[in-house]
């Protein structure tokens, strides 16, 4: 029974490999990552808009998901539906229930006028709202 055969002498015997490849996990991680960060951007409101671009650092998140008012040559919009002017503060109030610490996105289209955007942000901050912050393009 304690008898070794010949050829093994001083040799050591092949055990079965007890580790976990994980090449082809990392490797399905990896393509999942690069569909993430494709499909990520088409993400956003459905609004087109032709952010202008800015080298501002991106803002910090908050637990509340932010209200993105929108605005176009076609109008303002609150997501994706059509508010006039006049019902913006109210709906504002209505959506964020009185919790003027609700952060607000603005989302201005490029070729507007600073005049009109700033008229718009003027009407929100003066609405009680003291996050409000403008969205750009990052480069």
């Amino acid at each position: 029974m304690g008898a070794k055969l010949g050829n093994n002498r001083g040799r050591k015997r092949h055990q079965a490999m007890a580790e976990i490849n994980v090449t082809p996990f990392v490797d399905v991680m990896l393509v999942l990552l690069i569909v993430f960060m494709v499909t990520a951007p088409l993400l956003t409101a459905g609004i087109p808009v032709d952010l202008p671009e800015s080298k501002a650092q991106s803002l910090i998140e908050d637990n509340s998901a932010p209200v993105e008012v929108t605005l176009t040559v076609d109008g303002i919009f609150i997501g994706e539906s059509a508010v006039s002017e006049k019902r913006l503060i109210p709906l504002l109030n209505a959506m964020t229930k009185g919790k003027d610490d609700r952060r607000i996105y603005l989302r201005a289209d490029k070729s507007l006028d600073y005049g009109r955007v700033m008229k718009i942000l003027g009407a929100i901050n003066s609405g009680g709202f003291q996050k409000v912050a403008l969205i750009s393009i990052g480069q």
